[in-house]
């Protein structure tokens, strides 16, 4: 095990400065450093100018920020959030992001992508054909590949210092995926150095993240301003409720993080199943069928019976039996899920949690759908979820849906093509990236237009 090094101090350099970073890792090193652990702070940066107004707000306000955390039961506490020491702004040639991860200081280089921004196809495999990819392949940094390669060749060429890359959000297998794509990303550009000081100078450990974190609305920063008396221009939000597992598998020294309730662990994959199967698929669900039926909220669309029941049965009929054994207690974990979302005092957004569909489909839903068929069990429960985003995706083909959706990968013109066919179900049932192997299924197929049958039946009702 590796834990703070005490002879120096040691910065974590997080990319990606949304609300969910600071309402989580960042939380856990602020905690860190109030039971007196000042060894280790973040450097907090953003790959795109998108969050220049944050990050201005943050400088100007010294790192610091206050989150607000509140139970189901509306209990809310407000805490100063101090472990980010540095805020780096965004410059056109990420040029101060990667003069601070090279510097030899800089000792774990975190981040937080959308499970669309790793660009993987449905065998994890780096997508060649995307734009920003091609981009990055010929020196941009538009992508998380483009920007870690051209920050650990700077490195390597500074210093050569080992340094931890950790992933921070929900992609299963988050950090060998994201290894597996840099180093197809390094070979497609021909960088056999930096590929072999990769391979011995880095380690990228799976982790695990939980903390249901909204966007903040202008009415958080009333409230902080009410608690604290302080005008904070940077609030966050988040839900009482949080887990961080890491496998703990570091190579240049890490925070003690276990000292503040992080789960260092040899295998997180049964955590992140659990997490990524019940609380994320579910998540996915209950936003698509809200929806469609005009609500706006997780917690209104979790407290409409009709689909917290459609999310119940998925879990408890497909997935629970797809998971077990397992050393979680998965019924209770689903009730504790729910219970979560129901929540009405984060009123986190439908159209947040339904965002990214075409990345969360094969990322959360296929794998459950496979296995059932694998154990000779037709996975209705399950095939209603991506019933529910086929006509989710049809009210957007339609210009019908209440917001904008946004998708990372989204090809609107093969998705409107789609629609404009003799036969859509068809279609979609076909699709590889979205159903791997049972693309080619034909009951799977005539299970998924029965599915979508059941939908639009239950929205005439």
């Amino acid at each position: 095990m590796s834990t703070s090094l005490n002879a120096s101090r040691a910065v974590w350099l997080h990319i990606g400065a949304g609300s969910f970073h600071r309402a989580h890792q960042a939380w856990y090193l602020h905690r860190l450093i109030a039971k007196g652990d000042t060894h280790w702070s973040i450097a907090l940066a953003n790959i795109r100018d998108d969050a220049t107004p944050l990050l201005d707000a943050l400088a100007e306000q010294n790192g610091q920020y206050v989150l607000e955390t509140v139970t189901p039961q509306g209990e809310r506490q407000y805490e100063t959030i101090t472990s980010i020491r540095k805020v780096i702004p965004w410059d056109n040639e990420l040029a101060a992001l990667m003069a601070e991860g090279a510097r030899p200081e800089t000792r774990v280089i975190s981040f937080t992508v959308t499970e669309g921004g790793y660009y993987l196809d449905n065998q994890f495999n780096l997508d060649q054909g995307n734009g920003d990819i091609q981009a990055d392949l010929l020196g941009g940094c538009r992508t998380i590949y483009g920007t870690i390669a051209q920050l650990l060749e700077y490195r390597k060429q500074l210093n050569g210092d080992p340094v931890t890359l950790l992933n921070c959000d929900n992609l299963r297998h988050n950090g060998e995926r994201f290894r597996h794509g840099l180093m197809q990303f390094l070979q497609l550009r021909q960088e056999k150095a930096l590929i072999g000081w990769i391979e011995s100078h880095t380690r990228c450990p799976n982790t695990m993240v939980d903390r249901i974190t909204p966007r903040p609305s202008p009415d958080v920063a009333q409230r902080v301003a009410q608690a604290t008396g302080f005008q904070d221009r940077a609030p966050v939000m988040g839900e009482a409720f949080i887990q961080w597992v890491i496998e703990d598998d570091f190579i240049a020294g890490r925070p003690a993080l276990e000292e503040v309730g992080v789960e260092l662990v040899e295998s997180v994959l049964p955590y992140e199943e659990a997490k990524i199967r019940i609380l994320n698929a579910s998540h996915s669900c209950i936003a698509w069928a809200g929806t469609l039926i005009g609500q706006s909220f997780i917690h209104e669309s979790t407290g409409t019976p009709a689909i917290c029941q459609l999310a119940y049965d998925y879990v408890t009929q497909d997935v629970i039996p797809s998971l077990t054994p397992s050393p979680l207690d998965l019924a209770a974990y689903r009730d504790v899920v729910l219970e979560r979302f129901s929540n009405p005092h984060i009123r986190d957004t439908n159209q947040r949690v339904a965002a990214d569909g075409f990345s969360k489909i094969p990322g959360f839903i296929t794998p459950t759908l496979q296995e059932c068929y694998q154990r000779g069990q037709v996975p209705a429960a399950t095939a209603m979820l991506p019933a529910l985003f086929f006509v989710f995706m049809q009210r957007w083909h339609q210009h019908n849906l209440p917001y904008d959706y946004q998708d990372g990968i989204l090809d609107a013109a093969a998705v409107r093509q789609m629609f404009n066919s003799a036969d859509p179900v068809a279609v979609f049932a076909a699709d590889e990236k979205l159903f791997s192997t049972l693309a080619h299924s034909a009951p799977f197929a005539q299970l998924l237009r029965q599915s979508i049958d059941k939908v639009n039946h239950w929205l005439t009702q």
